[in-house]
C-alpha cells in the first residue's frame, strides 16, 4: 500500500455522548485532549490512532473522517485537485499535532490528510 490510513475521526453534536459510546461499545481508551475533543489511542496488538469529538463552529454536521499520511500537503492537495478533487480544509496546524488538510474526491466525499514529517510518534 502507498499512503497508509494513520488516523480516524468521529465528531458530532454531543463530544460527552459520543467518547462514552465507543468507549463502552468497543473498549476503547478514550484520553480528554480538550474541552470537546478525546483522542483514541491504539490497543497494544494493532490499530491507528482516532478522535472522537464535537464537531467544529460552522461544520457542524456529525461525520466519520479518515486521514491518510502524505509526505506533503502541498503537493498532496496539487495532485488531488489536477485529478478532480479539491481542497475542503487547510493545510493548517493544529495545535501540539501535525499539520492537515481535507479533500473532496470527484464524488464528494471528504478525506482528510496529515503530513508525515509533522506526525508525531
Amino acid at each position: 500500500m502507498g499512503n497508509p490510513v494513520t488516523h480516524f475521526e468521529i465528531v458530532g453534536q454531543d463530544a460527552g455522548a459520543l467518547q462514552a459510546f465507543y468507549r463502552d461499545a468497543f473498549g476503547w481508551e478514550v484520553r480528554p485532549a480538550g474541552p470537546t475533543y478525546a483522542m483514541v489511542l491504539p490497543g497494544a496488538d494493532a490499530g491507528i490512532n482516532g478522535g472522537v469529538g464535537a464537531a467544529p463552529e460552522g461544520g457542524g454536521a456529525s461525520r466519520v473522517t479518515v486521514y491518510v499520511e502524505v509526505e506533503d500537503l502541498d503537493r498532496a492537495l496539487s495532485r488531488i485537485q489536477s485529478l478532480g478533487g479539491g481542497t475542503v480544509v487547510g493545510p493548517l496546524a493544529v495545535p501540539n499535532g501535525p499539520r492537515i488538510a481535507l479533500f473532496r474526491d470527484p464524488e464528494g466525499h471528504v478525506v482528510g490528510l496529515t503530513e508525515s514529517a509533522t506526525i508525531r510518534r
